[in-house]
Parts: structure tokens; sequence; C-alpha cells
């Protein structure tokens, strides 16, 4: 079974504690600002080894608080039909605009975002520009969704389209003023074929609508798992 959370920020303590036990076949994916990988230290190194060795797959899309000077190190491979960088065992970055198959879901990918705070930050050491989709990202995201015909069983994302932002800052004084990426979304959201879309950034866990979710502390699955077949008289008979 294929599970998403929201952002952890480096917080190894989710991890220890999460509210499902996942099994040798499953796989966990961290909607964006996943956090641990930040100063290359070696107490870094140490947890990124531990997470690495999981007895499940764990995925994460890259949020808008995370070193990319660092990410961007790593090399890129092939992963479940798109590109992705390994980080050390099972532990895996999913790449901007990439279509991945897993368990027979076709699956979009697009991290990223603008931080509300950059302003507080510092450049190349708690802030990087490159936490913004680059054109390259965005044309290669239109190329991978045009070879599937621009079908996908779910999109994962950091952001939201700028429907979705809309409707969680509703309640809120002032116009919603969408960036280029929430814009591009949107227009994702439009012309491609889907079946759910979860994403993380807004620390919160509420469904909105039937098929979007913003997804923070809960592990949800990815779809619901298929009742396995019961025989109508119990065990399965053995043929005469």
């Amino acid at each position: 079974m294929i599970y998403v959370t929201g952002d952890l920020h480096g917080d190894l303590d989710r991890l220890k504690k999460l509210p499902v036990r996942l099994k040798k076949q499953d796989t966990l994916i961290v909607l964006g600002d996943f956090g641990f990988i930040w100063d290359a230290s070696a107490s870094e190194q140490k947890k990124l080894r531990w997470l690495g060795r999981r007895p499940y797959q764990l995925l994460f899309l890259d949020g808008a608080h995370e070193n990319f000077d660092l990410l961007d190190k790593l090399p890129a491979e092939p992963f479940a039909g798109g590109m992705a960088q390994t980080v050390s065992g099972r532990l895996r970055r999913l790449l901007r605009g990439e279509v991945y198959t897993l368990e027979n879901k076709r699956i979009l990918c697009f991290g990223g975002g603008a931080s509300e705070d950059a302003e507080e930050r510092t450049p190349g050491e708690s802030w990087w520009p490159q936490e913004m989709p680059s054109e390259e990202e965005y044309h290669r995201c239109l190329e991978n969704l045009a070879a599937c015909h621009n079908q996908v069983d779910v999109i994962l994302t950091h952001d939201a389209p700028e429907k979705m932002l809309q409707l969680l800052r509703l309640n809120e004084p002032g116009q919603v003023q969408p960036n280029d990426l929430e814009t591009f979304l949107q227009e994702i959201s439009v012309t491609t074929s889907w079946s759910r879309w979860f994403f993380g950034r807004f620390h919160r866990d509420q469904p909105l609508g039937p098929r979007t979710t913003a997804v923070w502390r809960k592990v949800l699955p990815l779809y619901e798992a298929q009742p396995k077949r019961r025989w109508p008289f119990g065990k399965k008979s053995k043929e005469l």
C-alpha cells in the first residue's frame, strides 16, 4: 500500500511514531518540506542512513524549506518509470514533473513552493531560490504528461492549485494572489485527467471535496485497498 503524509521539517519522532504500521511492501511519500537534508553534518548523515533502512520505502517531494544546494548534488537515476534521486537505501527524492508508476498507479509529482517567511531567512543558509520551479521543470512536466496522454491516477504536490488555495483561505482577509506555481498547478488540474490530489504545505489535515485533500500529520492511503475475494462457503473447495 502507498501512504502520504505532510511536512516533516526534519522531525524524526513523526516517523518513529507513525499511526500506521508500515510493512516491507509499503511506501510512504512525504509531500514536501522533508527537512532531513539541511547541513550535511555527521549527525544528519546518521539520520539519513536510518531513514534509508526503514522496512518500508520512503519517498519525498521537495517543499519550500529545503537545502536545495545539497539536493541538487544528488545524482538522478531511473525509478518507477521516471527519474528520482537516491539519498540512502530506500530513501529517494521524487523530482518535479515526473510521472511514476507505483502499484499500478500512475502518479504525477511536483514539489516546490514559495516561502512566506523568505524575508526573514538568509540566502544560501536558510533560503534558496530553487524553492520555486524553473521553466525547464514546468516544460518537462508538460512533456511527461503529454507522453501519457494527460491521464494519471493521482497528483502529489507540496503547493496547491489556485482554486484550492482560495478554498483554504476563504475566511482570511485580503485577496488571494496565486504565484506562478499555483497558477501552473491550476492549469494542470483542468487539462489533466486525475482521480485524487494530495498536497502538503498548509499544515492542515482537511479534505477539499471528494478528490482533493490537504495533508499534514495524518498518514493517508493513496487509494482504497480492494477487499480480498471471499469464497461463499468458507475455504475454497478442492476440485474433484
